[in-house]
């Protein structure tokens, strides 16, 4: 029979439990969330959700779907055209499912942390993504994104100084 030890392993966080262990490039790991965030061309944000997922794998069409609804709740019945993100959001299905609705997505399926392609993502769908990201039209929306979410975080998080919060008792 199981046993329970006296004190279980690993460490809680008393302050805020519902925070996970993040780890980013560079940093040490820490307790966090997840933001995410979608925005229009003129910086705006228009939704944003907190995730204790430390990814961003499966979040691209719910953050759509979030977008549409506040979006709607405020009386503007149009889709967007595009929807770009980078490549932690790839996820085959969400992209398909997205585009099904008449949306243009553009999502690299190689991040710029990785050299070269993914192994077991050299054709079809991967592929196209690629091509479609290669053409004048696609560098061009794509270059978007450097321009609208980029400076949004970084105006939060450097000018702002919001770049963490905390949660006592």
């Amino acid at each position: 029979p199981f046993t329970a030890p006296e004190l279980p392993d690993g460490v809680i966080n008393l302050s805020d439990p519902d925070a996970r262990v993040m780890r980013t490039q560079g940093t040490p790991p820490r307790q966090a969330y997840n933001a995410q965030t979608s925005v229009n061309e003129q910086q705006v944000i228009l939704a944003a959700e907190i995730t204790i997922d430390a990814g961003d794998f499966g979040h691209l069409e719910p953050m759509l779907d979030s977008t549409l609804a506040q979006m709607e709740r405020h009386g503007v019945s149009e889709q967007p055209e595009v929807v770009l993100a980078d490549a932690g959001y790839w996820h085959t299905r969400q992209i398909q499912s997205i585009a099904e609705r008449g949306i243009e997505v553009l999502v690299p399926p190689d991040g710029t942390m990785r050299d070269g392609i993914r192994p077991g993502w050299e054709h079809g769908f991967f592929d196209v993504m690629r091509q479609k990201l290669l053409t004048d039209h696609g560098r061009q929306l794509y270059a978007k994104r450097k321009i609208t979410v980029e400076p949004v975080y970084g105006q939060i998080k450097h000018n702002r100084h919001i770049d963490r919060f905390m949660r006592r008792g």
